[in-house]
C-alpha cells in the first residue's frame, strides 16, 4: 500500500480509477488493529488501489475531507467520493471487507 505524501499526490491518484484511501496514523490503537490484515483486503480488493494517509502527516487534507476519526476509508472513483466507513467503533477485517463489497462501483469496461 502507497503512503501518500502530499495533498497533490492524493488528488492526482484518487482523480483516476477506484482508490480506497486509509487514513490512520501510528499512535492509534485501532489503527494498530487493522494493520495486520490491510494486506489481506488489499489482495481481495484488488479493484481498489490502496492508498494510506497518515493524518498528522496531511491533517489539511483530513480537514478539507471532514475526516474526524481514525481510522477512516474512504472510496473514490474517478475523482469522486463513493463511499466512506467511519465511526467510533473498532473495525474488524469482516467489517471492512463488508463495507468494500458494497460501494456502489460502476465498472467502464
Amino acid at each position: 500500500m502507497k503512503t501518500v505524501q502530499t495533498i497533490e499526490e492524493f488528488k492526482e491518484i484518487t482523480g483516476a480509477g477506484k482508490t480506497l484511501a486509509v487514513f490512520s496514523a501510528d499512535w492509534c490503537p485501532d489503527c494498530v488493529f487493522i494493520k495486520p490484515f490491510l494486506p489481506e483486503l488489499e489482495q481481495e480488493s484488488k479493484q481498489f488501489t490502496f492508498v494510506y494517509v497518515d493524518r498528522d502527516q496531511l491533517i489539511e487534507l483530513c480537514q478539507d475531507l471532514d475526516i474526524f476519526g481514525i481510522p477512516s476509508f474512504v472510496a473514490f472513483q474517478d475523482g469522486k467520493e463513493i463511499g466512506r466507513y467511519v465511526d467510533k467503533e473498532r473495525k474488524t477485517k469482516e467489517q471492512i471487507s463488508s463495507f468494500i463489497n458494497n460501494l456502489p462501483v460502476h465498472t467502464n469496461e
